[in-house]
């Protein structure tokens, strides 16, 4: 046997890059995406609701009431429910006037269709994968016969969420599947967490007119303010044709910023003491201190969508 007097050096084995871990709970309601970072997100297949997103740190980012109702009886007060097709309270003689109030996406229980991660290994100071998109469908196949009954249309939902560090992207791309043209909206009904609403302060919509649904006598358009939205009663403004970016700040320090794409209005929203208590499914009683709605959406006016047309709009929030 021939003895060689240099043998081949071994090849190192990169160890592999830790990778985003995506679960599903033991009674196929919730969907658990983590990255490798600690940034978490945990969403309700009731309604394809973001129940939870949580940063690196272990920081909620998102408001839920802990009186709300997880097991798909009513909509979840929290998180991030899905608005479609129509926002609000109904209107009489509109083809959307027989659903309840924002529609049935809230209220039906989607499917999980998969997930996909993208790499990081070329951004400085990360290992293992930037970011995990998960993806959710909604069709008249799957909606409940009442839903189908009130809204007798042919369409396809595709929700997407993608976690990346320190930020949150939701998309939805809305597919009429039928020949005939229909009308509707869509909104995020974002619930952010803060500490203390009195120190809160909403920058973005200065120069942008809104609908005052609050006010005595009832709603009613107002002029742009031309200052930060500030909290010391209830607030319930719709604010329309706005592209700006949208940032939250809480004694005066940044903590969110909301970026749009295809949505132009927001909602900003906040209960206040009297109107938390007569909501059922609100809790804490002192809630409303903690919670901010800044809702990204397309709810000022009907968009119409062709028969078989696409349209999507998304919103991107960083937690800071």
């Amino acid at each position: 046997m021939v003895e060689r007097t240099k043998k081949p050096s071994a090849i190192p084995v990169s160890p592999l890059a830790p990778a985003p871990q995506v679960s599903i709970s033991d009674d196929s309601a919730r969907v658990i995406a983590t990255l490798p970072t600690g940034d978490r997100v945990e969403v309700l297949l009731y309604g394809a609701t973001v129940i939870s997103w949580k940063s690196a740190n272990g920081k909620e980012n998102l408001f839920l009431s802990d009186k709300a109702h997880l097991d798909g009886s009513k909509p979840v007060r929290g998180g991030i429910p899905v608005v479609f097709p129509l926002f609000g309270a109904p209107t009489a003689g509109h083809e959307t006037g027989k659903l309840p109030q924002h529609g049935f996406a809230r209220s039906s229980r989607w499917e999980y269709l998969g997930k996909s991660s993208s790499e990081s290994s070329s951004l400085p100071g990360n290992g293992g994968d930037a970011s995990v998109k998960l993806d959710f469908g909604l069709s008249e196949g799957i909606i409940d016969s009442k839903a189908r009954s009130a809204w007798n249309h042919q369409f396809g939902l595709t929700y997407s969420i993608t976690l990346s560090t320190g930020e949150l992207y939701t998309s939805l791309a809305v597919s009429n599947t039928e020949s005939s043209a229909w009308d509707f909206q869509v909104l995020f009904h974002t619930y952010l967490k803060i500490d203390d609403i009195s120190k809160v302060s909403v920058t973005g919509l200065e120069e942008t007119a809104y609908l005052d649904k609050v006010v005595a006598g009832g709603p009613k358009e107002s002029s742009a303010t031309k200052k930060a939205i500030t909290f010391e009663q209830e607030i319930d403004r719709v604010y329309t044709k706005s592209d700006k970016t949208i940032t939250v700040l809480e004694s005066d320090e940044p903590r969110f910023e909301v970026k749009r794409d295809a949505l132009g209005d927001v909602v900003v929203w906040n209960p206040w003491s009297e109107k938390a208590k007569g909501m059922a499914d609100f809790g804490p009683a002192d809630g409303w201190k903690s919670m901010v709605c800044v809702e990204a959406g397309s709810v000022g006016q009907w968009m119409t969508l062709e028969g078989g047309d696409t349209w999507e709009g998304g919103q991107r929030i960083k937690a800071l």
